[in-house]
């Protein structure tokens, strides 16, 4: 029996299963997502599963993959927009604020998988280590371009804008807090008012 592939070369039921696996992570939890109600709701079999994911902290670490690649490449959109530093840092902080609307209105979904995985050395906890390594020097790359004083100090400081606007965008209304973070990140960026 011939696997089905998607037009980039992978496996559909593969696929399916992150999809699935990736929506009921983010929105109900890791922990409280089991294997059978992925299975199921993938309309896949236990052995199509395991044949595409050992365990289910591979899913897991597929589903930060997926979140990672979305991030990276809407900075690389960005960064085909323009050649302008300046108007790259907006475009990015503008960006990130459009994500947190659109996408991700129920917090990080890596500080998630960090709180349901708190051993330091699992390969959930190393993905989300490598994803906010990568966030914050990214950062710092763009804003050491645009000639920002101290880009280490606020390249951090971004991230922590970012952390917390995800967490307050959940609790508190994201038409309450995009404003907030806007400010707070153009300010942290070293851009004017």
């Amino acid at each position: 029996m011939a696997t089905r592939t998607t037009a980039t070369g992978t496996s559909v039921a593969r696929e399916k299963l992150l999809a699935t696996a990736s929506e009921l992570f983010y929105r109900e939890g890791i922990h409280a997502v089991g294997v059978d109600r992925i299975i199921g709701e993938a309309g896949v079999t236990r052995a199509t599963f395991y044949r595409h994911f050992p365990s289910k902290e591979d899913l897991v670490e597929a589903y930060l993959g997926v979140e990672d690649a979305t991030i990276r490449g809407a900075f690389a959109r960005a960064g085909e927009a323009t050649d302008d530093p300046g108007l790259l840092l907006e475009l990015v902080i503008e960006g990130l604020a459009d994500d947190v609307a659109r996408l991700h209105t129920r917090g990080c979904p890596f500080i998630n998988a960090a709180a349901e995985y708190p051993e330091a050395d699992s390969g959930v906890r190393v993905a989300v280590g490598e994803h906010r390594a990568w966030f914050r020097d990214t950062l710092e790359a763009l804003l050491t371009g645009s000639g920002a004083r101290h880009p280490d100090l606020a390249a951090g400081q971004l991230v922590l804008l970012r952390d917390a606007a995800m967490v307050g965008g959940y609790l508190d209304g994201w038409e309450r807090v995009r404003p907030a973070f806007v400010g707070a990140a153009r300010q942290a960026a070293g851009l004017s008012a």
